[in-house]
């Protein structure tokens, strides 16, 4: 064989090989595009028999199964004990990284007080989630904890890393909690996808397994549009009329009422919504979630109508965000000082991110104010007639607690 005939077999093994690599490029390329990230699980409907799921792919025309299966070992999701739920898609242009894929499903006729196996996917064998388990809300509980957080507010990766420590430290120091309440600003800017992917990997190991129940804030609804904020969460659509459905809605959990208020818009509709709530409610307990509070580290002016319906409907607890610092009210009613069960507490939890602000000046109705720089969580546990609120700091330390009891 001459050096031409060399040659041009060489080539033609280079050219082989390239297509070789270049199928298996594209191969492992369209696998990852499938892959769901950004996984997210919340309640929509009963606690009890229902969990809703949300997660992204890079490539939007993908499709949205979810599979369950009874016990926290389940090894194949072939079996006949595997239950299948379709979900929906849509397409969400995200800006430098193209249109992604936004995939919900919701999983309904669960069993009370049992283990669940599940995984998110399009159905085909590499275009699964890894496998994860959560429990159903028991039947029937003595009491219950969950955690509060807000403001991860993040733009690197390394900011969030500070909300998973936190995160961390909170199941460390509350493992029983059985869902985790966000107070809004979940991340700087609502646009920015990677920030979104960082908030969810970094703390994977908490939010494939617990609720997170979120709250909008002012970086998450800008300039009245929260489309990314609402696309990356399943809650319920029972919130005011005229809101964006997925910033305002409510829920039960237990002996107690949740309800979520949205600071950014919407305002009066949301006072008449908030009263209807609360009227129609048989709960003991009531507890509001919002971002921007009218008792934080300052007051914030725009939600006193709501203050007045809190005092109406003897609501216990409003959890608060925005101010990044430490903030707990005396009991309120009617913009007073309270006796102790007689009005609503109000509190902040710091931040869990990595942005802290200056302490504001004390006013008339903080009993307890600080700023310690340090990221900060509450668990907060509600058994028969008394609500007991503990905050630690990300290294262990308690810096507050208190109790609600009901007569």
């Amino acid at each position: 064989m001459g050096l031409k005939a060399y040659l041009l077999l060489a080539l033609l093994v280079v050219v082989l090989i390239a297509i070789l690599i270049g199928v298996e490029l594209f191969k492992n390329n369209d696998e990852a595009s499938v892959e769901p990230k950004s996984l997210a699980m919340t309640f929509k409907g009963d606690p009890r028999t229902s969990r809703a799921f949300t997660w992204y792919t890079n490539n939007p025309d993908t499709g949205a199964v979810l599979q369950i299966a009874k016990g926290s070992d389940i090894r194949s999701f072939d079996g006949k004990e595997v239950m299948t739920f379709a979900g929906k898609s849509a397409k969400l242009d995200t800006g430098k990284s193209g249109k992604q894929g936004v995939h919900k499903a919701e999983a309904t006729g669960l069993e009370p007080g049992t283990e669940y196996s599940y995984r998110v996917g399009n159905g085909s064998d590499n275009g699964w989630s890894e496998p994860a388990v959560f429990a159903t809300e028991a039947a029937a509980h003595a009491g219950f904890t969950f955690i509060n957080v807000t403001d991860s507010q993040g733009v690197t990766a390394k900011d969030f890393e500070l909300w998973s420590n936190t995160l961390d430290k909170a199941f460390a120091t509350f493992p029983g909690a059985e869902f985790i309440v966000h107070n809004g600003d979940l991340t700087e800017n609502p646009e920015d996808e990677q920030a979104w992917d960082a908030f969810f990997g970094k703390a994977r190991k908490w939010l494939t397994r617990l609720p997170l129940m979120p709250v909008t804030g002012n970086h998450d609804e800008a300039d009245g549009k929260a489309d990314r904020f609402v696309s990356h969460f399943n809650v319920s659509a029972n919130g005011a009329e005229g809101s964006i459905p997925g910033t305002s809605y409510s829920f039960d959990y237990g002996d107690v009422h949740f309800v979520v208020m949205n600071t950014e818009s919407n305002m009066k509709a949301q006072t008449k919504w908030l009263q209807t709530d609360l009227a129609g409610t048989d709960k003991p307990w009531k507890i509001v979630a919002l971002h921007r509070g009218p008792y934080a580290g300052n007051m914030y002016e725009k939600v006193q109508d709501w203050v007045s319906v809190f005092d109406e409907f003897g609501v216990d607890l409003v959890l608060q965000g925005h101010n990044h610092e430490y903030s707990r009210s005396f009991p309120l009613r009617g913009g007073r000082k309270a006796g102790e069960g007689e009005g609503a507490v109000y509190v902040v939890t710091n931040t869990s991110g990595q942005k802290f602000n200056k302490k504001k000046d004390d006013l008339f109705y903080h009993k307890v104010h600080f700023q310690n720089g340090r990221q900060m969580f509450a668990g907060i546990t509600i058994e028969g007639k008394t609500l007991t609120y503990q905050a630690y700091d990300v290294a262990g330390n308690m810096l507050d607690e208190f109790a609600i009891r009901h007569r």
